[in-house]
């Protein structure tokens, strides 16, 4: 795991790790391939349909992370009596939803 500099930290189990990472390389590799269309003077259409693939696989990917960010985090928090992270939640929503 890198340091990303963020001031939470979350050891993912190994499952959840590659996961997480091999849709963000599938996401990738589905942007590189836009941007090739893009050098190769593709038709309009068709690189909005790849950007559309792309978006749906963002939000999968972040439905992925927010489920499982749902039922660890949030959930142990809540046990240990943290209540401040029903707030952090409320707010990642909001972000979401924008």
């Amino acid at each position: 795991m890198q340091d990303c500099g963020c001031s939470k930290k979350k050891n993912r189990p190994p499952e959840e790790y590659r996961s997480l990472i091999n849709r963000l390389n599938r996401i990738s590799g589905q942007i590189n391939g836009i941007k090739k269309m893009v050098e190769e003077c593709a038709y309009c259409t068709d690189i909005l349909i790849q950007v559309s693939a792309v978006s749906s696989a963002l939000n999968s990917f972040n439905k992925a992370l927010l489920s499982e960010h749902i039922r660890t985090c949030v959930a142990d928090n809540i046990r240990e009596g943290d209540d401040d992270i029903i707030d952090e939640l409320v707010n990642t929503l909001q972000k979401l939803m924008r």
